[in-house]
């Protein structure tokens, strides 16, 4: 999966409508740029495509009235909103893909309703775990690195990480269940504060200049 498509998707979906300078704003604000291949350049192809796909639909924007290129406006199509919901549920459960498509599902987790996200983060867990035992039964960590060397660091790498991701997302489950942050359905805004031109995002970035 990739992790941009994840990314423009949700960005534009949290807008209703969005141009290409919108939803790289957001990605920026939120460090995507740092942490996947979400660059100006990814972006923008990234929205160009979705929109050949029939993701999303491109609304032409006339010229500002003091000047400058029209612009070009995004909005998710009924596709498109069932796709980002197909890629968001998958990059939960599948704890074996990159980084980056896991920390955008981190970011999207609240489009969803509170008991579907505790379920998902859950079958994440076992799926981890599942993993681990299976590795286990041949490979034991540390002891292992002594029958085949420095080679042995690489499984103990992998079945540590297992460990941190288990812990941390079992973390995450008992934050969601005491309540954290505010879910689909539940009648708040999930994402307050977290848009690059919202009122609290602007006022933060102000306080963090001082």
């Amino acid at each position: 999966m990739s992790a941009i498509r994840l990314l423009v998707l949700g960005a534009v979906r949290r807008h209703g409508r969005a141009h290409g300078y919108q939803v790289r704003n957001d990605l920026e604000f939120w460090g995507a740029h740092e942490w996947s291949n979400a660059k100006p350049g990814s972006i923008y192809h990234a929205l160009k495509q979705l929109a050949k796909q029939e993701l999303l639909v491109a609304h032409e924007v006339a010229p500002s009235a003091v000047g400058g290129p029209p612009r070009t406006e995004y909005e998710l199509t009924p596709a498109g909103d069932a796709e980002y919901f197909t890629l968001l549920r998958e990059a939960i459960t599948s704890y074996d893909q990159k980084n980056d498509v896991w920390s955008t599902a981190i970011g999207f987790l609240v489009d969803l309703e509170r008991d579907e996200a505790v379920r998902l983060l859950k079958e994440r867990v076992r799926g981890l775990q599942d993993w681990r035992d299976g590795v286990t039964e041949h490979y034991v960590p540390e002891a292992g690195t002594q029958s085949i060397g420095h080679i042995g660091e690489i499984m103990n790498m992998w079945v540590h990480s297992a460990d941190a991701g288990i812990e941390w997302a079992r973390g995450l489950i008992g934050r969601i269940e005491g309540g954290a942050y505010s879910f689909a359905g539940e009648g708040g805004d999930p994402f307050r504060g977290t848009l690059a031109d919202s009122p609290e995002a602007i006022e933060a970035m102000k306080d963090a200049a001082w």
